[in-house]
């Protein structure tokens, strides 16, 4: 899942950013709101993640402008832990939710997972196709009685695929919600990975359609 953070407390981002990429969220960033807003427009992302006290462009304005352009993607607001205000103009204005300056880590972590889980319909923290159940929070995969545990690249293409069932998804979309940006791979990597989840799994599990890219199931 690729997510896009605009936030000017690089602190923040320094502590924040390594923990989401272990839960297994590609993370790009913003320090302002014009760039985070362009952002935002131009490139497909999972979730935003938005400080509404941004530079350049304040983060309430940042908000309404992406729903004005009909930007669809779940919004989780960060607000001043005091300000009920903020809370209400952001819900307002079109956030999927909030959480209040200081946080603890593991309760945004929560409310990102519940904004995701309801944007692809899921009841709990797992997903489950054709016999595969996938644990996001232990990253690991059962089919049966067998329990694989997924490297991280691996864990992020499955639960990728496994969220948009029924699509077929490019090699370069996959690569961006697997890869950082400055860690892009040449698309033959994703090919890799592929084999390695049919062999965990079965080779049926993905099927490939030549000059289009993947699809779970067939």
């Amino acid at each position: 899942m690729k997510i896009l953070l605009v936030e000017d407390d690089v602190r923040l981002v320094e502590s924040l950013r390594p923990q989401l990429n272990k839960a297994g969220y590609v993370v790009e960033w913003s320090d302002n709101g014009i760039d985070g807003e362009f952002m935002a427009m131009e490139e497909d992302f999972d979730c935003i993640i938005l400080d509404l006290g941004l530079p350049q462009k304040n983060g309430l304005d940042v908000l309404t402008t992406l729903r004005q352009k009909k930007i669809q993607t779940p919004i989780l607001i960060l607000t001043a832990r005091d300000s009920w205000q903020e809370r209400v103009d952001g819900l307002k204005a079109g956030a999927d939710d909030y959480v209040g300056k200081p946080f603890h880590y593991e309760e945004l972590l929560a409310r990102l997972e519940a904004i995701l889980r309801r944007q692809f319909g899921q009841a709990d923290n797992t997903l489950e196709i054709q016999g595969l159940v996938l644990d996001l929070d232990r990253q690991q995969a059962h089919q049966g009685e067998r329990t694989v545990q997924l490297t991280a690249i691996e864990f992020k293409l499955l639960r990728y695929l496994m969220s948009h069932p029924g699509k077929i998804i490019s090699k370069t979309t996959l690569s961006e919600h697997v890869y950082e940006e400055e860690q892009l791979k040449d698309s033959n990597v994703i090919e890799v990975y592929i084999n390695r989840l049919r062999h965990h799994f079965s080779k049926s599990l993905i099927v490939t359609y030549r000059g289009q890219g993947y699809k779970l199931g067939g």
